[in-house]
Parts: C-alpha cells; sequence; structure tokens
C-alpha cells in the first residue's frame, strides 16, 4: 500500500547549481512563513562552514504542506567528497529533483549523484535552473542530460523524465523556457502529482531505518529516519537491532516530525514520514528500530569506500596548549569517534602510537572540513599529509583513480597537459567548441590531484574549472615528484624580524610576518629550489656608531599570503605535519632538531651508496 499523504523527495545537484536556493522559494510559497516575516537567505546552509563556502556539507531535512499532502524535502550536498551524506539521504526519499545549471549543464558531481539516485530506483525530476543567465542555452543541456541518463543506463521509464525550467533565484519555475512564470507552484503540482507515495506493508510491524542521528540538550541522542512499515505512538516498547545483529531493549519516550526547518511533535509516526525518536542511547546510522515482540533488521545503508587517509596527533610544538581548548589525545579521540557516529563515510583507526589516530575518508576535502570543524570548537592538534589507501590484490598493488574534467581557455592547454601527464595521467578526451574555452577528460591517480588545485588555478589564472569523479581501483602508475620545491625552515626560536625577512625574500616565498613567534623545526617559507634549507628568521641588523646614507632606509616587504587549512594540505611533504590550532595554522617539520634531520639525511644517503 502506499500513504498517499506524504512525498519525499532529495533535492540532487552539482555544487552552486542553486539548490538551496531553490529550497528556499519553496519554504515561503508553501506558507510556512507570515506575509512581511524577515526569512533570511539559504535557510538549509545552517553551519557556519556552509555559509562561508557557499556550498551544502550536511544533508538536512525539512518539510512542507501543499494542497493537504506533507512533503518531505532532504538538501543533498552537491560535492562527491560528501558521498556518504548522498547516500544516507537518497534511503530515505522516493523521489529526486535532478537541478542541472542552464549554462554548465551537468557536471562530474552530477553525476555521481544521479546515479546513487538511479541505483535507489527513485523517481526522476529534472529542473534547468538559472534559464536568465546571459549565456543559458536550455536545449543543449537538455541534450547533455539526456546523454547522461543514457550513458548511466536509466531504464525506458526513467528517461521519460518529466521537466521544468526555473529562475529559483526568483523563485518561479514554467513548463517552456520561453515563457515567465509566475511561482513554484507548476514544481509543486509536479511532485505531488509524478512522485509515488511512500510504500509500506500493512501486514508488518513498525520498522524505521536510522539514516542520521541528532542531538539535544532536553531529549538527548535523536534518532532520525524513515519509517518502512507499521507505526509507533509514545512510550511503546521498542528495541534496536545493531550491527552485531542484537536487539537491544529501548522506551520511545518522544516522537517527532519535520515541520519547515524545526521538529512539530506527534502521538504517532506512521508509515512513510521521516521520523525523529528519543529515548534511545545506544544508536548508530544503519540500525532498525521495530517492534520489540517481533523484531526484524531492514538492509543497513552501505557507502562507498574511503580512498584517503591522514594521521592526526596530538600537537607536540613548543607552542602546544597556548592557543587551544582541548589538547589532550583523549579529547581528539573522543571527538573523532563521535564523527563517525554522525557521518558514515569517516572511519578512525587507532595506530600504534597511542597519540595518533588514522582518520579515513573520501576525500582530502571532507577530511579538510573535519579539521576546521574541529579547530572552530577549540581543539588544538596536528595532522599529517593526505595519502591515498592502496589494495593489494593477485599480488598487484592497485590506487584509487579519478576521472577530471577540466574547463580552460585555450591558451592554458598546452601548461595543464604538460603538469598532469608529468603526473601519470592520460587524457581521454578533448573538445574545442570554438569560442576560446576547451574541455578535456582525465584519467589520473588520486594522489595526483594532491596539492595540483592551487597549481592549476595559478596556471589558469584563475579562470580554469577542474571537477573529478572517483572512477574505481587501477594498477599502481609508478612514482613522480609531489611538489618540485623544498621548505625554508627556522633553526632557532624567537621572533621573526622584518630585517631578517626582507634578506630571506630572494630565497622563495615567506609564509610568515615581522614579529610572528617561530621556533626551531617551523616552516617559514618555500625555498626556490627543491632542498629544504635552515635559515634565521630572527636575526637583527647590527647597529654601529657609524652613519652612512641608506642605512636608515625603511624595510618593505612584499605582502604575505594568508595560509589556509586546504594550501598547507596541499604544501606539506611525508616529513611535515601542520599544527592547528583555533587561532593559527603552522607547518612544521616532524623532526624539530635541525642536527638530527641531518643526521637523519646522512644515514638515507649512505644506506643508498
Amino acid at each position: 500500500m502506499r500513504n498517499e499523504k506524504i512525498r519525499n523527495i532529495a533535492i540532487i545537484a552539482h555544487v552552486d547549481h542553486g539548490k538551496t536556493t531553490l529550497v528556499d522559494g519553496l519554504f515561503k510559497q508553501s506558507g510556512l512563513f507570515r506575509d512581511g516575516q524577515e526569512v533570511d537567505d539559504r535557510l538549509m546552509d545552517s553551519m557556519d562552514l556552509e555559509r562561508e563556502r557557499g556550498i551544502t556539507i550536511a544533508a538536512k531535512n525539512c518539510a512542507v504542506m501543499w494542497n493537504g499532502v506533507k512533503i518531505n524535502i532532504i538538501d543533498t550536498p552537491g560535492h562527491a567528497d560528501f558521498g556518504g551524506e548522498v547516500e544516507r539521504s537518497l534511503s530515505m526519499a522516493d523521489g529526486a529533483v535532478l537541478l542541472v545549471d542552464a549554462s554548465e549543464g551537468p557536471l562530474p558531481q552530477t553525476r555521481f549523484v544521479l546515479k546513487k539516485a538511479l541505483e535507489a530506483g527513485l523517481k526522476i525530476m529534472v529542473v534547468v535552473n538559472k534559464i536568465d543567465r546571459s549565456d543559458a542555452r536550455p536545449d543543449e543541456v537538455l541534450d547533455e542530460v539526456y546523454d547522461l541518463f543514457i550513458d548511466l543506463d536509466a531504464t525506458e521509464e526513467q528517461l521519460e523524465f518529466p521537466l521544468l525550467y526555473a529562475i529559483g533565484r526568483d523563485g518561479i519555475a514554467m513548463p517552456e523556457p520561453d515563457q515567465r512564470g509566475e511561482n513554484l507552484h507548476d514544481l509543486f503540482e509536479l511532485i505531488v502529482n509524478e512522485v509515488p507515495g511512500p510504500e509500506y506493508d500493512p501486514e508488518e510491524p513498525f520498522q524505521m531505518l536510522v539514516s542520521d542521528l541528532g542531538y539535544s540538550d532536553y531529549l538527548g541522542r535523536l534518532a532520525i529516519g524513515r519509517v518502512i512499515n507499521g507505526s509507533a505512538r509514545q512510550n511503546s516498547p521498542l528495541a534496536c537491532i545493531n550491527e552485531e545483529g542484537n536487539a537491544l531493549p529501548l522506551k520511545l519516550t518522544k516522537i517527532q516530525t519535520y515541520m519547515g526547518m524545526t521538529f512539530s511533535e506527534t502521538e504517532c509516526a506512521e508509515a512513510g514520514d521521516i521520523a525523529v525518536i528519543s529515548g534511545i542511547e545506544e544508536v548508530c546510522i544503519g540500525d532498525t528500530i521495530c517492534n520489540r515482540e517481533n523484531p526484524k533488521a531492514l538492509p543497513r545503508i552501505t557507502v562507498d569506500e574511503p580512498t584517503v587517509s591522514m594521521r592526526f596527533t596530538i600537537n607536540t610544538s613548543p607552542m602546544a596548549g597556548l592557543e587551544g581548548k582541548y589538547v589532550q589525545s583523549s579529547k581528539i579521540r573522543e571527538r573523532l569517534y563521535k564523527e563517525t557516529l554522525l557521518n558514515v563515510a569517516v572511519k578512525v583507526e587507532e595506530s600504534e602510537d597511542k597519540d595518533s589516530f588514522i582518520v579515513k575518508g573520501r576525500g582530502e576535502f571532507q577530511l579538510a572540513i573535519l579539521i576546521e570543524t574541529m579547530r572552530r570548537e577549540g581543539f588544538e592538534l596536528s595532522v599529517g599529509r593526505p595519502e591515498v589507501i592502496y589494495k593489494h590484490e593477485d599480488g598487484q598493488k592497485l590506487e584509487p583513480m579519478e576521472q577530471v574534467f577540466i574547463d580552460c581557455e585555450e591558451d592554458f592547454l598546452g601548461v595543464v597537459t604538460e603538469k598532469l601527464s608529468s603526473r601519470k595521467a592520460k587524457m581521454i578526451n578533448l573538445v574545442n567548441n570554438g569560442k576560446g574555452r576547451t574541455r578535456m577528460e582525465f584519467s589520473a591517480p588520486s594522489r595526483a590531484l594532491i596539492g595540483y588545485r592551487d597549481e592549476f588555478l595559478t596556471d589558469t589564472k584563475g579562470t580554469g574549472i577542474m571537477n573529478t569523479l572517483f572512477a574505481g581501483y587501477d594498477t599502481y602508475k609508478g612514482d613522480f615528484p609531489s611538489r618540485y620545491t623544498g621548505s625554508l625552515v627556522a633553526d632557532r626560536p624567537g621572533k621573526a624580524v622584518a630585517y631578517a625577512l626582507f634578506n630571506l625574500e630572494p630565497r622563495g616565498e615567506l609564509f610568515v610576518v615581522p614579529n610572528e613567534p617561530v621556533y626551531e623545526g617551523m616552516i617559514v617559507g618555500e625555498h626556490n629550489r627543491d632542498n629544504d634549507i635552515n635559515i634565521n628568521p630572527t636575526k637583527e641588523k647590527k647597529l654601529t656608531n657609524m652613519r652612512a646614507s641608506g642605512k636608515d632606509d625603511a624595510v618593505i616587504l612584499t605582502p604575505v599570503r594568508p595560509m589556509t587549512l586546504e594550501r598547507a594540505l596541499h604544501f606539506i611533504r611525508e616529513d611535515e605535519l601542520i599544527e592547528v590550532t583555533p587561532e593559527s595554522i603552522r607547518l612544521r617539520k616532524v623532526e624539530l632538531s635541525a642536527t638530527k634531520r641531518h643526521m637523519a639525511r646522512g644515514k638515507e644517503i649512505k644506506s643508498k651508496k
């Protein structure tokens, strides 16, 4: 049977194609807000990092009413690094609205999310957004969408998708691109008429699949998921079936469902609805909540394996503990394991050293967001270089591969091709539309892209667009240099002095400013050549009682680019760490002592002979 009073839809799109803005329009036109009420833009992007970066990081739920039908909307991230969020959010939906930019067309992340939606058998509706752009090409983009569906082995039924054109920013949708709509009513009607109501078996007892977790200061742990079969009332005796298959008894204290962005309390959770249940402490994503008398487990949510790992350790620099609130390994361990409960794509392993942990994820960007979130919460830690996770099968070493899609001006074609081919990438496709820009497609090892993004933006003068898509594992492609420059390493503690920095500028790009504290082993700049050198950034000008012309000239330094977390992750080598605190991001050597580093290098050279 189907519950016709409910529709569950996910909104899927590439980063920056207008997904969250369209949800704002659905909110405003469903009567959720009273007339004249002041409402922020991008309501669903509730995290500070999401608002700053203009991207969706965590999947979120909300609900609107339309003509007596409740529409549960799941806003999914558009970035492939947050694929775990996409997979668990699609487990709650029956249909999906695929949003495509009228100029850019379907991009790699669109492909990734659509593939997951088609595999889940969801009813897909296509909305071509931003048709008011001066470079909009709705007809060509629609052909590209059909090509994408065919490429992803869509069925005949899935190929006959309903279609609308929209200007999400203005809150309008229409059946034809040359019409001018007035509102989003066509989209509401399409969702209600085309997406089937959630299916359930009236004979089965209560079953709910936990797809997300929350926390309330008043109610404790919250389990969020779709009710697959049956219904449950407050204080019902239920059980939670965990990964091992054990049924843990629990008492349901409160049931809530979504209304708008917030929860509203309800007496009964009915089949097909997305419910928020409190009264459970030991619960994980993928668990089944069911009747205690008749416990039946549902298939668990599965996500793709992680491809990148990083080492998180306590901060051991001379400045440890000066800026952070949480510095102990026990606090870092607790925070990382809490992340694995909320994010199914992140895995944490203890290492042989009790003060460090191996954190595995879907990409360096996902791990960078985790580090940035932790430093904002007051944590102080050190992190190593992102490394890809290798596999060994039949005596062969396999490594993760990426499909790389590049859009850049013709003038930069040579430099991009040269840089990527030196990193073992292979060109698969090249399209020149004759309008000054070219589109290229490469197959490249994932490790080739760690540290390449910043270089790519420099090479294309900021005008290039690069997108990647995980393409499975392939045989190891061989070694290549990850960085052609060395590091400028401070050889003593103190404060950086303008006179010393001015004389060091010809050596390379500096990362520190005058009066900034430095310590032995701290990386204060990038060397022009490929070797590391020890330098003294604290050297002061020797004063004499002799006067000479030019002696008292003001020292003018080149402005220093602020060090961001992503830039630091791309820059460091295997023997370097990033020291992350709530106030600073510093680079350092793993071995701080210059003497010990020199001895280790000597031993390495001897062993090679």
